[in-house]
């Protein structure tokens, strides 16, 4: 793996050998004695804000030897119209390895092709891999195995992380259901390549769509640059909300997910979020382990 820019691009071995990796470096935090980025100067390069994402990378690629600098959008000529192919270019000469955080998917792998370091998607509009990975980790932790397993998306089946989970779902077998009003269902472009291997179902009504699954799952209604679509899209979504009902109608024992950050009330109860914390909050520390196991797995050895 050279890079991780999308699970579309990951194969099945290739995410199992991150689950299993970030599985023995959670194991071992503290007493790492293999130290892969040692000497090595990597860049957060982010143009969207963040809580998780940033603090996780900045703790992970420290803990495993390596340097890091955060570089918003102001801070670098990219910000003032600079080509991406040029920035590219010139911190491939300078840096060991890049993360990303930004709008476009094409300037990630458009990154990764010119500056020939490896490269991590933090987040685009289309995808968000290494929440996905985490999530996958989660799963597996406190459920034993993902085999057999079924998710089931509330809300915006139309954003990066649905995204991401359709692919996930195409890889590892999962059955995956998207509960979503219509305009914020999955593209059929995407559906229909996802599903020459993935068992990805989608649906209108909510409840139809939680019975019996294993894992119950949820993001915002608002994403970052939707913000002007903010009225229009919670009133659309006002009924794709995780409760105390729903989760009734998931299987005993089924998992609550959100990405974070979550606002309480609208796409999530206070209550339910409440009542799942721990599992959330495993889910946010594992984006530490699972990025840390990404850097391994990617860093330029000497």
């Amino acid at each position: 793996m050279k890079h991780l820019l999308s699970i579309e691009a990951l194969t099945r071995d290739e995410i199992y050998d991150v689950l299993d990796l970030a599985e023995t470096l959670k194991a071992s935090r503290g007493h790492h004695e293999f130290l892969p980025l040692a000497g090595q100067c990597w860049a957060l390069i982010f143009s969207k804000s963040s809580t998780r994402t940033r603090v996780s990378f900045e703790v992970g690629i420290r803990e495993l030897g390596g340097s890091v600098m955060f570089l918003s959008a102001t801070d670098i000529q990219l910000g003032r119209g600079e080509p991406i192919e040029d920035t590219a270019r010139v911190m491939g000469r300078m840096l060991d390895g890049a993360v990303i955080r930004t709008f476009l998917q094409s300037d990630v792998e458009t990154f990764a092709q010119y500056s020939r370091i490896p490269t991590v998607n933090a987040l685009t509009d289309d995808e968000h891999p290494c929440q996905i990975l985490a999530d996958l980790q989660t799963i597996r932790e406190r459920m034993g195995s993902l085999e057999g397993r079924s998710v089931c998306f509330v809300g915006d089946g139309a954003c990066n992380v649905a995204a991401s989970w359709i692919w996930a779902a195409a890889k590892l077998d999962l059955e995956l259901r998207i509960a979503a009003p219509a305009g914020f269902q999955p593209s059929d472009t995407l559906l229909e390549r996802a599903r020459r291997t993935g068992q990805i179902l989608v649906f209108e009504d909510p409840n139809e769509a939680a019975r019996g699954v294993d894992v119950l799952y949820t993001d915002v209604w608002v994403s970052m640059g939707k913000e002007l679509e903010a009225a229009e899209r919670m009133a659309s979504l006002a009924k794709y909300q995780i409760n105390d009902a729903l989760v009734e109608l998931a299987t005993p024992g089924a998992l609550v997910m959100h990405c974070l950050p979550a606002y309480r009330g609208k796409e999530i109860t206070a209550e339910t979020f409440e009542a799942h914390a721990e599992t959330l909050f495993d889910q946010a520390e594992n984006r530490l382990h699972a990025q840390k196991a990404i850097l391994q797995l990617i860093a330029h050895r000497a």
